[in-house]
């Protein structure tokens, strides 16, 4: 692979710009790296707010993307985990600092000296910028490429690189197992995943939302149970019952009517959420029950590994639509209306064949 291989991408220009096709750089091999071609990448609600730039910290040209299937081209001489033609997973970090003790530890997402996020980051040995996954290839150290198991669909593996282990994550931290109390706060893009999850892991579970509706998607996907939270006494009839809620929740909300469902020495995760609590926690209910309110973010190399080998092993993927890269505008507008059931994901076939 010669330097600076030029290859098509689909990028953001401006924060108010529509993304378009853009051509991108991507580095000859280094030793430890492994050249991938794109097959299908999905779409993360963080996506839309890098690339609108909503958070503030977006540099452009932007290629979003970091739920990445695809096929391996090439490696480097060092490498011998891969091989060509081995389908393989990019998550949300193609690098950490590797010595810090949260990396140690097999936690790069919380590097101390900040992982390197598959886009808009910078490359900790070129200083680079990084550019994701709408794009027809990407090269990336063999420390942060994931193996996929056979027969696993590839489009609706996808957003197991994102979606799927930030919810895998604090279910394996907080142990759950067949027998555990789980409750999931919200049915989108995490939420699904939650549930197919602590099923799988043989925990009863619930899901939480406002929406009656959509009671019989959750029951479909594993949902044991569904509590209406704007009712008094469905939310009153769930207390005290719960070892672990995963709130996937992305905006601003009322945390405090969940704290009761609690059960003593039940902890409620925040993974979707980012930013001060309004109105403010109320401690009381914490303390009266040993009760914790937590955050968790997506999961390190190893834990995501296996989680991608558990999915394997239970046939569990995202419920996906699949669309053109070209109709990644029309599906930006559809995601902020929740228009989706449960992830878009892009084929990348339809840029390299510039349909």
């Amino acid at each position: 692979m010669s330097t600076n291989t030029q290859v098509k991408s689909y990028a953001a220009l401006s924060p108010t710009a529509p993304l378009a096709p853009y051509r991108i750089n991507r580095r000859e091999l280094r030793a430890d790296d492994v050249s991938i071609e794109i097959l299908y990448c999905g779409v993360c609600h963080s996506d839309l707010h890098n690339a609108r730039n909503d958070w503030g910290r977006a540099e452009y040209p932007l290629v979003p993307g970091h739920e990445i299937i695809g096929k391996v081209l090439s490696v480097g001489r060092g490498v011998t985990r891969f091989k060509a033609g081995d389908h393989v997973g990019v998550g949300c970090m193609v690098d950490s600092c590797q010595h810090c003790k949260p990396c140690q530890q097999g936690h790069e997402q919380y590097c101390e000296n900040l992982a390197t996020y598959t886009y808009g980051g910078t490359d900790r040995h070129d200083g680079s910028r990084t550019m994701g996954g709408y794009s027809e290839r990407i090269v990336v150290s063999d420390k942060f490429v994931l193996k996929l198991p056979d027969g696993l669909d590839l489009a609706g593996a996808a957003p197991l690189l994102c979606a799927g282990i930030t919810t895998w994550s604090p279910l394996r931290h907080w142990k759950v197992r067949e027998g555990s109390r789980v409750a999931v706060v919200g049915l989108g893009g995490l939420g699904h995943m939650g549930i197919k999850l602590a099923k799988g892991l043989g925990a009863h579970v619930t899901l939480f939302t406002r929406s009656p509706g959509k009671e019989e998607d959750a029951r479909r996907l594993g949902a044991d149970r569904i509590v209406l939270s704007t009712d008094a006494a469905q939310m009153q009839a769930a207390h005290g019952e719960f070892d672990l809620i995963i709130d996937t929740v992305p905006y601003i909300h009322d945390v405090n009517p969940y704290v009761p469902t609690l059960a003593i020495n039940g902890t409620l995760v925040l993974v979707g959420y980012l930013g001060g609590l309004e109105p403010v926690l109320n401690s009381v209910p914490l303390i009266m029950g040993r009760k914790a309110v937590a955050g968790s973010l997506i999961g390190g190399v190893a834990e995501t590994q296996e989680m991608l080998d558990f999915c394997g092993a239970h046939g569990i993927t995202s419920d996906v639509e699949v669309i053109r890269m070209q109709d990644i505008n029309a599906a930006y507008e559809r995601l902020l209306k929740s228009d989706v059931k449960y992830r878009f994901v892009i084929d990348m076939a339809s840029l390299r064949e510039g349909r």
